[in-house]
């Protein structure tokens, strides 16, 4: 489809479908859902018995003939029915509550994506009743969420941390000039979590625990003043449940590999930038979006290893979302940006 002839209306929405959450952005009323990326289906039936919210909290308690799943890993579809069924029932809620009918959709991909996924993800979308999909790479999603000027002939640096990906881009122009996605993020981190309490602190804990620990304790450099919580597991020596106290320092530990290797893409795609858009970037800074925007000092760290200052966009986890959002609102400048521009659906 030519995108000059096309008319975006106020029922199309911008989406992050994110490894760990979905975001949606109604064009003019901002963002309208916010639900973590599971979904929970009945084994025999094969039917929703919930998604987003309630659905996690089933996560690692379901009985038998219910299974509880995130579809999405890495950024991309995992598990194609389930994100389909997924997809289905959100897009349904939105659409029913503001009378969307059947809109088109701009959604954030990861930059680093097959074309076998970008199919999957079209296919997903437009199985769940969407009328047409248009694809945006997420690091320019975020930049244009974050609030950055992406058409400009200047270079600007965006890092977008999501679930499963990392996004590192550099954006001139309205394109990306460098970049570097790497499967290490959010989930990452929370592995990483696990397993440094596993073997220092002999106590087995869920993913959905260590979510709660990094964002309660997480840090990139130590904290002034430590904090501490005392969580629940099972103790690896006797299977018997036991309590234990973590530190904030612990946690610092424990998410120092996947945050050097978000460190390492960083430095790797600054060291491949040409010198005239390094020069933009010392001037114009670093913007990190992404829920793993929010890990205490990772800014701090991250200026400290570039020399780079570095800032946290205002809502780091809608930026994908607004910037999917504003690019239905301006369009006929944004248009460009878009993965699938002048294809037809």
């Amino acid at each position: 489809m030519n995108l000059d002839l096309l008319n975006f209306n106020s029922k199309d929405i911008g989406m992050d479908l994110g490894t760990a959450n979905i975001l949606i952005a109604l064009k003019g009323k901002g963002i309208v859902l916010r639900e973590p990326s599971v979904v929970a289906l009945d084994k025999v039936t094969g039917e929703i018995v919930a998604t987003g919210k309630e659905a996690r909290e089933m996560l690692g308690r379901t009985p038998e003939n219910i299974k509880a799943v995130r579809p999405m890993q890495d950024g991309v579809i995992a598990d194609f029915t389930a994100t389909g069924l997924m997809l289905k029932n959100m897009l349904k809620k939105v659409c029913q509550k503001y009378n969307a009918g059947k809109p088109r959709v701009v959604v954030g991909v990861p930059s680093g994506i097959t074309e076998v996924e970008r199919r999957a993800i079209e296919e997903a979308f437009l199985q769940a009743n969407a009328k047409e999909v248009y694809l945006i790479q997420e690091p320019m999603a975020a930049a244009i969420g974050a609030g950055i000027n992406v058409k400009e002939p200047m270079g600007n640096m965006i890092v977008d941390i999501g679930g499963g990906t990392t996004e590192v881009a550099v954006i001139s122009l309205g394109g990306i000039v460098a970049s570097n996605s790497i499967r290490v993020a959010g989930n990452e981190i929370d592995e990483s979590i696990v397993e440094y309490l596993k073997s220092h602190k002999g106590i087995a804990i869920g993913q959905t625990a260590a979510e709660s620990l990094k964002i309660e304790l997480g840090c990139a450099l130590p904290l002034v003043s430590e904090i501490t919580k005392e969580i629940r597991g099972r103790d690896l020596d006797t299977g018997l449940p036991k309590n234990v106290t973590v530190s904030s320092k612990d946690i610092e530990q424990a998410m120092r590999k996947p945050i050097n290797e978000i460190l390492e893409a960083i430095i790797n795609t600054l060291s491949v930038t040409p010198p005239e858009l390094s020069a933009d970037i010392i001037v114009n800074g670093i913007y990190l979006a992404g829920g793993g925007a929010q890990i205490r000092n990772l800014d701090n760290l991250i200026a400290q290893r570039t020399g780079v200052q570095t800032y946290v966009a205002d809502t780091p986890l809608e930026c994908v979302a607004i910037g999917a959002g504003k690019v239905l609102e301006n369009i006929d400048n944004l248009k460009s940006v878009l993965m699938n521009a002048g294809k037809k659906m």
